[in-house]
């Protein structure tokens, strides 16, 4: 973890879910971090200890969409996703997006700026039910905001807090290269998910068109090689687009990279966004799909998108309050 200089008390009793306990006991002493600690993930939460507020709760049956409300009056989206025993928290990472995916709406404004630390741990935090597991897939890039994003990680997993066990936490990522190189080297196993999408470049380019600069053979290598590190299977995300993305020399070239590796192909359905111009594959297209993946040995799964009627569903957390805001200036 990179090494930053020391807080001030000021700082660390003003924003004070943005440092470890370590971090902060060695400012504040270690008797005042422990209250504070058992203050902030112990018991309700304070409203003087956040920087961030609850604006809106959109509800479905197993999916609850968070709007909260950031101190410069900008917005972000955060999924909470119901299960058995608990839920996954769908976590955001940047005001806006500057990836550009075409199925995504999270950048059409374009970015904004990055979430703090203790932006991203708040988001955890202020939703009152039994998290199990953290994924950072909500806005954003996440390791486009590197060093916040691994800060917010350690934050999470300090035993004096939440204690949240590393590998419940999951980032998604359309992988920069340089930066999947940094979180190979972390002692962090958490878990990763590629967002793949395509076989070629020329798909891949058309599909996530800023990220054309980085070759997709050097985001499947790294991938693999963090997954090696670590021991951890990989998961590579890959949205359905009959007729881009779905040839036979595509499937080819899949079972070429990732047959006989630990990685798995998690088939996605397009969720209906502002992009008119996509056609969502057909349910009998994706099992077919699904099923000539695994013909050629691959391990495959298909994602069943949760919250789309309150638009929770990936690539449809859309930041409608921004540009509100945007359009009123």
């Amino acid at each position: 973890m990179k090494h930053l200089p020391k807080s001030t008390p000021t700082e660390i009793l003003n924003d004070p879910y943005g440092f470890t306990y370590k971090e902060m006991s060695e400012v504040i002493g270690e008797d005042k971090a422990r209250a504070l600690y058992t203050e902030l993930y112990k018991q309700p939460f304070h409203k003087e200890n956040l920087s961030i507020s609850t604006k809106k709760v959109y509800k479905s049956s197993d999916t609850e969409k968070y709007v909260y409300e950031l101190k410069d009056n900008r917005y972000i989206e955060t999924v909470f996703i119901k299960r058995r025993d608990g839920g996954t928290v769908c976590v955001s990472t940047q005001v806006g997006c500057s990836v550009g995916c075409i199925f995504c709406e999270s950048g059409r404004n374009g970015f904004v700026r990055n979430l703090t630390p203790s932006e991203i741990v708040q988001q955890v935090v202020l939703i009152r039910q039994k998290v199990n597991r953290i994924v950072f897939m909500g806005m954003g890039e996440p390791l486009f905001n590197y060093d916040n994003l691994i800060a917010a990680i350690h934050i999470l997993r300090d035993r004096n807090g939440l204690n949240f066990p590393t590998d419940g936490i999951t980032v998604s990522t359309v992988g920069p290269v340089n930066q999947l190189k940094k979180l190979r080297e972390e002692h962090l196993k958490i878990q990763l998910t590629i967002s793949l999408h395509a076989a070629t470049q020329a798909a891949r380019n058309c599909i996530i068109p800023h990220m054309h600069m980085y070759a997709i053979e050097d985001v499947v290598k790294q991938a693999l090689s963090y997954s090696q590190r670590h021991n951890r299977k990989v998961v590579f995300a890959y949205l359905l687009l009959p007729g881009i993305n779905d040839r036979s020399s595509d499937i080819r070239q899949l079972a070429k990279w990732f047959k006989g590796k630990n990685v798995m192909i998690n088939v996605l359905q397009y969720n209906p966004t502002s992009n008119s111009k996509i056609r969502a594959p057909q349910k009998q297209e994706m099992v077919a799909f699904k099923h000539q993946l695994e013909q050629t040995g691959l391990e495959v799964t298909i994602r069943v998108s949760h919250g789309r009627e309150i638009k929770a569903a990936c690539g449809q957390l859309a930041n409608t309050y921004n540009k509100a805001k945007k359009q009123q200036k």
